[in-house]
């Protein structure tokens, strides 16, 4: 069963979670650090835990989503995991970097691409690559059925959803995404977003006022 710990990194307060089992096996999913301090406190705490990274995982390739990509594949020897269509979002996010005025060094190694259906995750613990696009042309949520959760990205909020109005969003295809791939879920699954507090299916069904379920 997948523990989850979240760091909360760099000034757009972006969510990166690290899964870690029994095992003290680890995967890194959106690891937003930003600088040498935040990289350093993702480091400290998967040292102090004893845990060994396997994977390196992007929902989507915005640049607070992948400030850490190049640091965790360097230091932890891994090759980043993202869905074909983000390639040009990650090529793009560098130039997003210097718009916001936050520079970094992007991720530049080998790719390996997961689509819907796809299953990646430990030895024994699953997580199903769901296709949810619409926040971004390719952007994919994590889910463990056995743990019970989802990792969505920028998808789904608590009381909320992913902006629309990026290059190549779009508020139709996100809305599809929510209602066919994440409110299909069990009402108790617990959605951990790429922005804010943690929240369930259930909850969002029932009051997010972006995407209602029609009755």
């Amino acid at each position: 069963m997948y523990n989850v710990k979240v760091f909360i990194f760099s000034p757009i307060q972006e969510n990166t979670y690290l899964l870690f089992n029994d095992k003290k096996e680890a995967i890194i999913i959106d690891p937003g650090c930003y600088g040498q301090e935040e990289e350093q406190q993702l480091e400290q705490y998967i040292v102090s835990e004893g845990l060994e990274v396997r994977l390196l995982l992007n929902t989507h390739c915005h640049l607070d989503h992948v400030f850490g990509n190049k640091f965790v594949s360097e230091r932890w020897g891994l090759k980043l995991h993202i869905h074909p269509k983000e390639k040009q979002v990650l090529d793009y996010a560098p130039v997003s970097g210097l718009m916001w005025n936050l520079p970094f060094h992007n991720y530049s190694g080998e790719l390996i691409y997961l689509n819907e259906g796809d299953v990646t995750g430990l030895d024994n613990e699953p997580l199903e690559v769901l296709y949810t696009p619409g926040h971004s042309p390719g952007s994919i949520s994590f889910y463990s059925k056995e743990g019970g959760f989802i990792i969505s990205g920028d998808v789904l909020f608590q009381r909320s959803v992913g902006r629309t109005d990026l290059p190549m969003g779009d508020f139709n295809t996100l809305a599809n995404s929510i209602r066919t791939k994440l409110y299909t879920l069990p009402g108790d699954t617990r959605v951990y977003s790429g922005h804010g507090s943690p929240t369930t299916i259930g909850q969002e069904m029932k009051f997010n006022p972006y995407v209602k379920i029609e009755r």
